[in-house]
């Protein structure tokens, strides 16, 4: 045949099997079976390649089988469909298409549950390796019609029983949580085909911890996990509400104010000195602290202030800052000293009463405890000696400050025996021999009055006394406890302060080993103890007189200071050698190490970053318990006497009745005597 014949028959028959397919799609839709069966059966036709059937290499049970319609007609299969398609045998389209346009009328009323006839399958039809389970297939159409579905569903094969109760057994959900092992191998096995990972097997554990982990924690999402909120961060925060500059339309003039009138030092001034020494803290932290110094002056009545030091602790450390509140402005004091004071009278009371009925009824006399405690000696007032000074303490910039309340003389007593690590929490309980009188807020109070009173220095000529208080000296030089500022300071050269410790002065009062910066005399009584009676004052009267304590005074060199083994307890120093014109004095305390001072010309400043202990040439040992003392006094009158004879029992007796004989003749013979001077 031509090749032009050839091409013109192929074309026509291209053409009509496009014809009556589009006459197929207005009736039904085919399968995607009869599809490519029909795609390949024209591309073999036109002379293409030929595709290998889809059914190669299933069982027969599994390839797709014709079924019947409504009418009986079976529907041929993909291959005779094809033969058709190619011969151009158009009856099998159109019986199709009747068939699905055509609707029984009795279709919707002979079923309740099913909604087309021709769509069930036949009996002896094979769907699949599975058995089907349809009640349809057991029934017929009529007795659907009008009988209930009752059906016995099939027990199943042992081994599949078998899968069916090992499936149940990895479904049970475990004690501590819900989830079960089978959902927990789900997530493992689906998480190692998403990851994919190289070697499976050794990663296999910690897959299985992590699959754990991210089940155990509801917040993590499968698409991103949700940010921990970390410490950097939430510090930032805190710090983010000390860089916001709060007010209206009056920032202006709040600036001015701020500029010529403030309480606030110049912290930023004082740390590149103390860079120049090599000490202190880095500038990012120094502005935080400025910052935070503002703020507590802007919440408290301050009328001046500046930054003490830092003292570190296990878990935090404490930044501190020394105030002095306005005058007129009462600081809030603690009464829980007062609270436990009446507390303890009340008791005291109230066993009196009870001693007293305990009296009446029991005719034997308790003897009375001959010791006393030691007398308790009373704290200074505020803005006097040891409590000067306010002090306020934060973890870091940004916290709450926290103001410490004042010291008392046991607690700076007890401090000396004891050597303890802050851990950063005030309420944190002070576990130590001999037992400290209060928390770690106490500790950390006194340990700051100790370091002020011994380590604050200031160059020679800045402060001076006031020519009120020159000449006036009480006991104990306690007059001369305030001082002033010399406006006639020059300042002295860098190279003087670093060569002579005489050009040093403490401007802190010392603090005398009873604990407060002023004497006072434990055994001097008030108006009210004077009233007390004879026998108390007997009793005081064997107590020996207390010697007073005598410190140095006010402003005293460096110079004086005691001795450490033989070691200066100050050692001064030159920022710089190199350029000491340019260089800045530097003094480093030996005694309490982490204390530094500066001086430059008419500035100097006092700083304090360690630990708050103190140097001890020795090891540190606790103290010893004190001694025992005696439970009671030995003497005859308590002491127990060995049981007589009968010798001596008769004998004392015997002596009993001749003194009673005795008695009785002299009683006999006074009133014969009397009786006869009656007469006379």
């Amino acid at each position: 045949m031509p090749l032009d014949a050839q091409v013109l028959r192929s074309s026509q028959e291209i053409l009509e099997s496009q014809a009556n397919l589009q006459s197929w799609s207005q009736g039904a839709s085919l399968s995607p079976y009869e599809q490519l069966a029909m795609f390949q059966a024209e591309e073999a036709q036109l002379g293409g390649m030929e595709y290998p059937s889809l059914n190669t290499g299933f069982p027969s049970e599994f390839l797709p089988q014709p079924y019947l319609d409504g009418g009986g007609i079976q529907v041929p299969g993909n291959a005779s469909l094809m033969q058709q398609l190619q011969h151009g045998r158009g009856n099998v389209f159109q019986e199709l298409e009747s068939a699905y346009q055509e609707p029984r009328p009795d279709l919707l009323g002979q079923f309740s549950m099913y909604q087309r006839e021709d769509l069930q399958f036949s009996a002896s039809a094979q769907h699949g390796p599975y058995m089907r389970d349809d009640p349809a297939l057991q029934f017929s159409p009529s007795e659907l019609g009008f009988m209930s579905f009752s059906m016995q569903v099939p027990e199943p094969e042992p081994r599949e029983l078998a899968v069916q109760n090992a499936k149940a057994y990895l479904l049970q959900t475990s004690v501590n949580c819900n989830l079960s092992l089978y959902e927990h191998l789900v997530n493992l096995l689906t998480k190692i085909l998403n990851q994919r990972p190289e070697d499976p097997l050794s990663i296999l554990e910690s897959l299985n911890r992590t699959a754990q982990w991210e089940w155990f924690h509801p917040k993590l999402d499968t698409l991103r996990d949700d940010p921990e909120m970390q410490l950097t961060y939430e510090m930032a925060e805190r710090q983010k509400a000390l860089f916001v500059r709060g007010g209206s339309g009056e920032g202006e003039q709040d600036m001015e104010e701020e500029v010529t009138e403030t309480a606030v030092p110049n912290i930023m001034e004082t740390a590149f000195y103390f860079e120049q020494a090599g000490v202190g803290l880095s500038s990012d932290e120094s502005f935080r602290i400025f910052v935070a110094l503002k703020q507590l002056v802007e919440q408290q009545p301050i009328r001046t202030c500046r930054f003490w030091g830092k003292i570190l602790g296990l878990s935090g450390s404490y930044l501190v800052a020394e105030v002095e509140f306005r005058e007129g402005e009462e600081e809030v004091e603690e009464e829980e000293v007062e609270e436990l004071t009446e507390g303890g009278e009340a008791t005291e009371a109230h066993g009196e009463e009870e001693g007293e009925e305990d009296e009446e009824k029991v005719t034997d006399v308790i003897p009375k405890p001959t010791w006393k405690p030691p007398p308790v000696i009373p704290k200074e007032e505020s803005r006097s000696g040891t409590n000067k000074f306010l002090y306020f303490v934060c973890n870091e910039p940004g916290r709450p400050w926290t103001r410490l309340p004042h010291v008392t003389p046991a607690q700076i007593v007890h401090a000396r025996k004891i050597k303890k690590f802050f851990t950063g929490r005030l309420d944190a309980p002070v576990i130590s021999y001999p037992p400290f009188p209060g928390n770690e807020a106490n500790y950390l109070r006194a340990q700051i009055a100790r370091i002020s009173a011994a380590t604050h220095i200031s160059p020679l000529g800045f402060y001076q006394f006031g020519e009120e208080e020159g000449d006036e000296e009480e006991e104990g030089r306690a007059g001369r406890d305030t001082y002033e500022e010399n406006a006639d300071f020059e300042g002295i050269p860098v190279l003087e302060l670093v060569d002579s410790l005489a050009n040093w002065v403490h401007h802190r009062q010392h603090i005398l080993p009873q604990g407060r910066c002023t004497w006072v005399n434990p055994l001097q009584k008030t108006e009210e103890e004077e009233e007390l009676g004879e026998e108390e004052e007997k009793a005081d009267e064997g107590v020996e007189e207390v010697e007073q304590e005598i410190g140095p005074p006010l402003l005293t060199p460096l110079s004086e200071d005691a001795e450490i083994l033989h070691t200066s307890p100050w050692t001064t120093r030159l920022s710089c050698s190199l350029c000491p014109q340019y260089s800045v004095a530097v003094v480093r305390s030996n005694l309490w190490p982490g204390a530094y001072a500066y001086a430059i010309g008419k500035k100097f400043e006092n700083i304090y970053i360690g630990w708050g202990h103190k140097y001890s040439p020795e090891n540190f040992n606790p103290s010893l318990p004190g001694p025992i003392q005696h439970e009671y006094p030995s003497g005859p009158e308590i002491m127990e006497m060995s049981d007589p004879t009968v010798e001596e029992e008769q004998a004392l007796k015997a002596a009993q009745e001749h003194a009673l004989a005795t008695a009785e003749e002299e009683e006999e013979e006074e009133d014969e005597d009397e009786d006869e001077d009656a007469d006379d």
